[in-house]
Order: structure tokens, then sequence, then C-alpha cells
């Protein structure tokens, strides 16, 4: 049986839900940075690095999550799965958003998450590139 102590210490497929639909959905960075540990770290899809560009810091990965709005005024995340393993997890999800120049773009990804502390310690996105 696991304490309670220690599952206040683990994330869970709901926590990782409601970080989509109630943070990512309503555009809300400060409900998503509640998610986020003291010394986060965000990989976006793309990037010059191999792992896209990496922010870390709650103040550096703010402004990534908020630039995301600022990019697609209108994104969604929607048909998410979430799993969860221990201090890691996966959720897999549809892309939505229009560019500012109003392209449309729809495509499938996913988060690889690293846990610590009942937080996100990482959180690694993936993103299909789809061609037009």
């Amino acid at each position: 049986m696991v304490s309670r102590e220690i599952l206040a210490l683990m994330m869970t497929i709901e926590e990782l839900e409601a970080f989509f639909t109630e943070g990512w959905n309503r555009h809300d960075v400060d409900f998503l940075m509640t998610f986020m540990s003291d010394d986060c770290v965000f990989e976006s899809t793309a990037g010059a690095e191999a792992c896209g560009t990496r922010y870390a810091g709650r103040e550096r990965v703010r402004e990534a999550f908020g630039g995301v709005f600022t990019r697609f005024a209108d994104a969604r995340f929607r048909d998410a799965r979430h799993f969860v393993a221990g201090d890691r997890g996966v959720s897999e999800w549809v892309f939505t958003g229009t560019t500012a120049d109003g392209q449309k773009v729809e495509a499938n990804g996913c988060d690889i998450f690293t846990f610590r502390d009942g937080r996100i310690a990482v959180k690694s996105s993936y993103f299909k590139n789809r061609t037009a």
C-alpha cells in the first residue's frame, strides 16, 4: 500500500488532464505554472538544439508558454490521453491553432514528462511535422 505522503508527491493522470484542459485550453499561464517545479525545464517542439529550444527556470518557461498563445491566439489541445508511471509520464494530444498570418495548424503531438515532488520538472514536447 502507498502512503498518503508518497501519493502527495506523485503526479496523477487527473492533474495532467487539468494541466491541459484548464491551463492550456484556457490560455492560463499562471495556472500552468502551478504544475511546474521551481527548477523546471521546457523543451519546445522546434529550435536550433537537438531538443528543440530549451527553456530552463520558471521565468523562461513562463515566457515560452505565453509565447505559444502569442503565436497561436486560438491554441487548443484536444483528444488528450495521459499515462503516468512513477516519475515519468506521457500526454498525447491533437494541437490546433491559427498563426498570425492565418495559417491553420492541426497536428498530433505528445509531451514526455519527468516529475519531481509532485510537479513537472521537465516537459519535452514533440509534434508531427505536417506538410501543407
